[in-house]
């Protein structure tokens, strides 16, 4: 994982215990990307998608750890949302303890849109719609979801397009976007195309991004849950391409 070379007025530790610079710049905007907290539907492996699902009691406690820890942080200066309950709720308790901070929402972050599969244990779903669920597993990034579902390339365009956008309008802050699994992993492949896989995406997991207005993108900590050690998580959760966050 790159460090980079920007100056650091604070650091946090990654997932793998790798000390990473975090940079406050004019050039470029530092986004604080985190999952929603965990809901019935997460621990059910039920997938989501646009299906409109609140948190649970795990998830919420897990919306006030990675709140305090963001409270804890310096200079949050704006809070961004999908507009879907799971996110909306998580960015609420981060706001509560960012000084109050009105939390935008954005439906452009919102998660994949998985067509027929929305509402279906994914272990079930390729009996219960076999092509809808090889769509989902296709290798094929354009390929749509029956029942109104969206491609992968679809996806990519909307969510990394709308994270530039933000990032335009806060060149020199940071900020916070409450998001899904599949777009998280969708940012993780604008910034590093040629890198490895983002692997799992844990709920309230933080990642941090620094977008300048060249389109340059950088990942500066990834899937961090430092914040969840005294609090649990779901440690079996999926999230992302192939289901749903």
């Amino acid at each position: 994982m790159a460090t980079g070379s920007e100056s650091s007025d604070f650091q946090q530790s990654g997932s793998d215990g790798e000390i990473i610079e975090a940079g406050k710049s004019n050039n470029f905007a530092e986004i604080v990307v985190i999952r929603h907290g965990e809901t019935e539907w997460n621990a059910d492996g039920r997938l989501q998608g646009h299906m409109d699902v609140e948190l649970n009691d795990e998830g919420r406690k897990q919306a006030i750890a990675v709140a305090q820890r963001m409270a804890s942080e310096p200079n949050i200066s704006a809070i961004y949302s999908s507009d879907l309950k799971r996110a909306f709720e998580t960015a609420q308790e981060i706001a509560k303890f960012c000084r109050g901070l009105e939390v935008v929402k954005d439906p452009d972050l919102r998660e994949r849109h998985l067509g027929d599969l929305q509402g279906l244990v994914l272990q079930e779903a390729g009996k219960s719609c076999p092509k809808a669920y090889k769509a989902l597993l296709s290798n094929r990034r354009d390929k749509e979801i029956p029942g109104g579902g969206e491609s992968l390339d679809q996806l990519y365009e909307r969510c990394t397009s709308a994270l530039q956008r933000i990032a335009n309008n806060h060149i020199g802050e940071r900020i916070v976007v409450v998001t899904h699994g599949g777009v998280i992993r969708s940012l993780h492949r604008r910034a590093r195309p040629h890198g490895q896989s983002a692997g799992r995406i844990t709920n309230t997991s933080v990642n941090v991004f620094q977008l300048s207005k060249e389109e340059k993108w950088t990942i500066k900590i990834w899937n961090d849950v430092s914040h969840l050690n005294q609090t649990g998580y779901l440690k079996s959760g999926f999230g992302g391409d192939k289901s749903s966050g």
